[in-house]
């Protein structure tokens, strides 16, 4: 039995070994940094307002020089990636974002879902619905929306309501196709008490939360408090304004993300007007990753 034993360790020993080798080498720092809580969450850039004089070519070529490789395709900027393109136009975009190293994250749009005017509220969803459409047939992944105010003469229980409402029928509709819908916490309807109170609404698993650094989430039981309350919503996206620049506390941010093992894209929504934007990303990068490191500790 002993005998028997040695040579059943062996043979698994052997066999582990060999699987280890097929995969390549694994050190003990290649195993560690694959460990580390956070080690896949990407640094992106929204075109708004770096990217927005960019064309597609330059956008993405700019992106692959500054190594930040992921991008959120602001519409009405000069990128070009509209519902408006023809078939033959999004596979030609879809092939330029494949051919290289830089993600298309999505459409990030401006469709909202608080109009307490039926007609527009109609037009909204099926405007979203065309966004979907895009990002899909354009190797995106999902679609930035916004909740996004309350309305004199409205409760704010039925806005929040129709709000939740319309977004488990885009977000429907968005699943069919792989797609994600990316609610960004903005307007009278954002802040993070508000959010949840929206996404208690939404059952549909395709609509994810899109943090946007505003500021008021800092205020009353602070970050830690209004980040917990969405955290097991969010979608594949989160905004950040110049991580370097301001009292926003984003290292805490970083942290907190980090420490929740966090997978998708941090995209700078970046505020100033640098003379060098080739040179502010890779800035921004090299803060991010150190931001990055120093959580992971």
């Amino acid at each position: 039995m002993a005998n028997a034993s040695r040579r059943d360790f062996l043979r698994h020993s052997m066999a582990v070994g060999a699987a280890t080798l097929a995969a390549g080498p694994l050190t003990a720092a290649s195993l560690r940094a694959a460990e580390r809580s956070g080690s896949k969450m990407r640094l992106g850039l929204v075109t708004y307002l770096w990217g927005q004089d960019w064309d597609l070519p330059t956008l993405i070529a700019n992106c692959e020089k500054t190594q930040v490789l992921g991008v959120e395709t602001r519409t009405a900027h000069r990128h070009g990636v509209e519902p408006s393109l023809s078939a033959e136009e999004r596979r030609e975009v879809k092939k330029r974002f494949a051919d290289s190293p830089v993600a298309h994250v999505g459409p990030g749009s401006n469709e909202c879902f608080d109009h307490p005017d039926p007609a527009a509220l109609r037009k909204a969803v099926e405007a979203t619905k065309a966004l979907v459409k895009l990002s899909h047939e354009t190797g995106g992944s999902g679609v930035k929306v916004k909740p996004n105010s309350f309305h004199k003469g409205v409760e704010p229980q039925k806005t929040i309501e129709q709000i939740g409402r319309s977004l488990n029928i885009v977000g429907r509709f968005a699943g069919d196709s792989g797609q994600q819908i990316r609610l960004e916490v903005h307007g009278s309807c954002g802040p993070l008490p508000v959010i949840k109170q929206i996404m208690d609404f939404v059952e549909d698993p395709n609509v994810g939360v899109c943090w946007n650094s505003n500021g008021d989430e800092l205020k009353g039981k602070g970050l830690k408090y209004h980040f917990d309350l969405v955290k097991d919503r969010f979608g594949a996206t989160a905004h950040v304004r110049e991580l370097n620049v301001g009292s926003y506390p984003y290292a805490e941010l970083i942290k907190l993300y980090v420490e929740m093992g966090y997978d998708g894209w941090i995209l700078l929504e970046c505020r100033t007007k640098p003379k060098d934007r080739i040179a502010a990303l890779i800035e921004q990068r090299e803060v991010f990753e150190k931001m990055v490191a120093d959580a992971q500790g």
